[in-house]
């Protein structure tokens, strides 16, 4: 696409990575990705409303293009959301659009806590507000996947041993039925998997979906999304690892939210329905401007 611009923003522990798609005249649309240790996906078919708005992008320190800092201190939700500050002041987004999917929603969720200025709307997609009630909906899928693999899972997280074949066998099994289902997955999907930065995933989350040892496993934003003021919209897959329920859930705690699922996706219905996904999050910013 045209008017793509890309550089690099100082931030708190190194230097982060940023692309402006488009130069539309609508309030820009800043996106969250997911994690932790995730990166920002070329082909997010959102970079296609860049004539309407420029969409935002960047990799959170550590991972993708950004800088790798190999210090844990780095890696709290306190300094993303400080990160997330700052991105915003140097690309000067006095008024913002900003979508989380997946760990960004946790991100979006604690930054939207600081009651911060000129946020016009709030997206969460794929919510994770929850850390145990995530871990326990991961371990309701859990029991779907054949007996063989959920014995996998069990012996391998008990003996630390989950980088065994065995163990990432039954974590790509559960992964085809609840992060993508398209088979064979389109490149995006791999690439994001193969250039996780898995020391944040581990420190922060652990060492899979199942499982929450990290630093995260406490997170719980239920208590305060009532307060939110703005319009918030909340989407999820029928088959998403933040199952309908919960995410119907979270939408019923903000005050007027819309809530919608994406009937033939798991967590990254971008991916799996790309023009559905697209025409839902258009049809609510342009909602927000009318």
């Amino acid at each position: 696409m045209d008017d793509v611009t890309e550089g690099f923003i100082r931030v708190n522990g190194g230097n982060v990575w940023f692309r402006i798609t488009g130069k539309g005249p609508g309030t820009p649309l800043l996106l969250l990705h997911g994690g932790p240790g995730g990166k920002s996906n070329s082909r997010d078919p959102l970079r296609a409303l860049g004539n309407e708005r420029p969409i935002i992008q960047y990799d959170q320190l550590g991972c993708g293009n950004s800088g790798r800092p190999r210090n844990t201190e780095l890696w709290t939700v306190e300094r993303y959301v400080e990160e997330l500050e700052q991105v915003r002041n140097a690309l000067e987004l006095e008024e913002v659009h900003i979508l989380g999917h997946s760990w960004g929603t946790m991100l979006l969720a604690a930054y939207l806590s600081k009651q911060p200025q000129g946020v016009k709307s709030a997206i969460f997609s794929g919510p994770a507000l929850q850390a145990r009630r995530w871990e326990q909906d991961q371990r309701n899928h859990l029991k779907k996947l054949p007996l063989e693999q959920q014995e996998a899972v069990e012996k391998n997280e008990r003996l630390h041993t989950t980088d065994s074949p065995e163990y990432q066998a039954a974590m790509y099994s559960f992964y085809h039925r609840h992060l993508c289902r398209l088979d064979p997955w389109p490149p995006e999907v791999s690439e994001e998997l193969e250039n996780m930065n898995p020391q944040i995933y581990n420190f922060m989350w652990g060492a899979s979906e199942f499982t929450v040892t990290g630093i995260l496993k406490d997170y719980d934003a239920s208590e305060w999304l009532q307060e939110l003021k703005m319009p918030a919209l909340f989407t999820c897959g029928r088959y998403d690892e933040a199952t309908p329920q919960a995410t119907a859930y979270y939408a019923s705690l903000v005050p007027e939210a819309q809530f919608h699922v994406f009937e033939n996706s798991s967590h990254m219905p971008s991916v799996e329905e790309p023009e559905a996904y697209m025409k839902k999050i258009r049809e609510f910013l342009v909602q927000q401007e009318k």
